[in-house]
């Protein structure tokens, strides 16, 4: 098959992705293109699953373009997405019958609170190793179900569907003929039972879901269907399905349990694989990895909502840099951080702290602080918040991290990565392909077909870019550590103390 390439589809939460792989995961090309952000209210976000759909098919077609390929050349497809995003559509024709509620969306708040008072978090936490919050597919189709009764009518008959964006993106390729999930994509719906390995009728009684409007749940490795040649110009194997920070973990080749991804973007995912049994954690999230080979393989999740946003804030609001880049110069450009943190709380914090009434906070600031100490300051949050993440996840598996892989684009950031090495006393590994959720999508469907033989030989083909290796002493890292920790404390609960004391306040 060396002649013949995997089509990789990366929808994202801004864009959609097309990147095309050779043999040895080697980028033949790409197309991409960004659709619109859709905020109806306060706290509310939405895309247009049609545009969705229009700017995948628009970068299959500059992809091969660019490439020089035809659709049939390609060996398989893989699809990885944005999580827990939801699009309503019509189970005949495909097409969207409401706007997607994203991801990042909160309108579901006032009824989590409802759930969580009435059943309690652990009946979730025990069954999909989620803590209930308003990110989860389950609680998005519920709303839609609560507040949209032309689309609560046609769900109890199968009419309208509502899955997560890999389902609908399956159904459009091979024309309806399939509507299916992979086990990384259920397990975030807070419906999908991550030990029995199904949906589970307790959780969709709680929240109202019927079944019928379920895709069937298959491996994130096997062959789903086919591309309608009508759509797709060829019949080509759709083999490989995951969510996105799951697909990064299988394309940075972390295959053996105690092994452990950062991706550094907008926000930070860090995922451990735990192996074929799942590690409960008071403190993150147990998710499935992937499924592959007759098994389900489980990681541990904590995200950080607000990292690379940060460095965008400074450009954007308070025009501290022109360009993202310019960060790391000015961080730089000092020695220390001079007793100032910066806590990203932005809209909150989440694993592992879980207090949505945290907001940004800024202290240690003295009159000499200026553009550099506050860059420095920003980047080092990241750092600081990702390690403790690490604390628990060592903690909680009682396996000591041997190194840490990054991707996303500030691991670009060599002061970043750096300090990250410092701070959680471990080698920072960055890898020489940074594009490692289309590449994990494009491995998971070519193993499906046969295109590479196994995970040994795709283990191989990941190559180390360079090492950053821990240089602060024991002291100095405790020291510094133990100063981020003060300041965090003193973001927690802040906005509910502002309403109490009857402050209004922006949310």
């Amino acid at each position: 098959m060396t002649s013949e390439y995997i089509m990789a589809l990366d929808e994202g939460t801004t864009s959609a992705r097309a990147v095309i792989y050779d043999h040895s995961g080697t980028i033949q090309g790409t197309g991409q293109f960004e659709f619109e952000q859709i905020y109806p209210n306060p706290g509310w976000v939405e895309h247009d699953p049609s545009e969705i759909w229009d700017a995948q098919k628009r970068s299959m077609d500059v992809a091969l373009d660019e490439a020089g390929l035809e659709p049939d050349d390609m060996a398989a497809i893989g699809i990885t997405n944005q999580r827990q995003t939801t699009v309503p559509f019509d189970a005949e024709t495909g097409v969207p019958v409401h706007n997607a509620i994203v991801w990042q969306d909160m309108r579901t708040t006032e009824m989590l609170e409802e759930l969580n008072e009435e059943y309690g978090k652990e009946i979730f936490a025990q069954k999909t190793g989620l803590v209930p919050d308003e990110h989860p597919t389950g609680t998005n189709i519920k709303w839609y179900l609560d507040n949209k009764p032309e689309i609560a009518d046609k769900a109890e008959t199968g009419e309208v569907l509502l899955s997560s964006i890999d389902s609908y993106l399956i159904y459009r390729l091979t024309g309806g003929d399939v509507y299916a999930t992979d086990y990384s994509n259920a397990s975030r719906t807070m419906l999908f039972d991550i030990h029995e390995l199904e949906w589970d009728d307790e959780l969709m009684e709680i929240l109202g879901v019927p079944e019928a409007i379920l895709p069937e749940v298959k491996e994130s490795s096997e062959i789903y269907g086919y591309t309608d040649e009508d759509v797709f110009g060829a019949e080509v194997p759709i083999a490989g399905v995951a969510g996105d920070q799951h697909a990064a973990l299988f394309g940075q080749a972390c295959y053996e349990p105690g092994m452990v991804k950062n991706t550094y973007g907008t926000g930070n995912f860090m995922f451990m694989n735990t192996g074929t049994e799942p590690y409960e954690s008071d403190d993150l999230l147990t998710t499935i990895a992937w499924g592959l080979d007759g098994e389900a393989v489980y990681a541990l999740e904590g995200s950080i909502y607000t990292s690379g946003a940060s460095v965008q804030w400074l450009r954007d609001d308070l025009n501290i840099i022109e360009v993202e880049e310019e960060v790391e110069v000015l961080a730089k450009s000092v020695d220390s951080n001079e007793g100032i943190y910066f806590i990203p709380a932005f809209s909150g914090l989440n694993a592992p702290y879980w207090n949505k009434n945290a907001r940004g906070t800024l202290v240690g600031v003295t009159r000499g602080a200026g553009r550099a100490q506050l860059a420095r300051a920003v980047l080092e949050s990241t750092a600081y918040y990702s390690h403790d993440i690490v604390e628990v996840m060592e903690e909680d598996t009682d396996i000591a991290l041997a190194e840490i892989r990054v991707d996303g684009g500030a691991a670009h950031n060599d002061f970043l990565m750096g300090f990250q090495a410092d701070i959680s006393g471990t080698p920072v590994v960055r890898p020489e392909v940074l594009e490692t959720t289309s590449l994990g999508a494009s491995y998971l469907a070519g193993l499906a077909v046969d295109y590479w033989e196994d995970q040994d030989e795709i283990e191989a083909l990941w190559q180390s870019d360079e090492v950053f290796e821990p240089d602060m002493p024991d002291e100095k890292r405790t020291a510094l550590h133990a100063g981020w920790k003060k300041a965090v404390e003193r973001s927690l609960d802040w906005a509910e103390e502002l309403r109490e004391a009857g402050i209004e306040i922006e949310e």
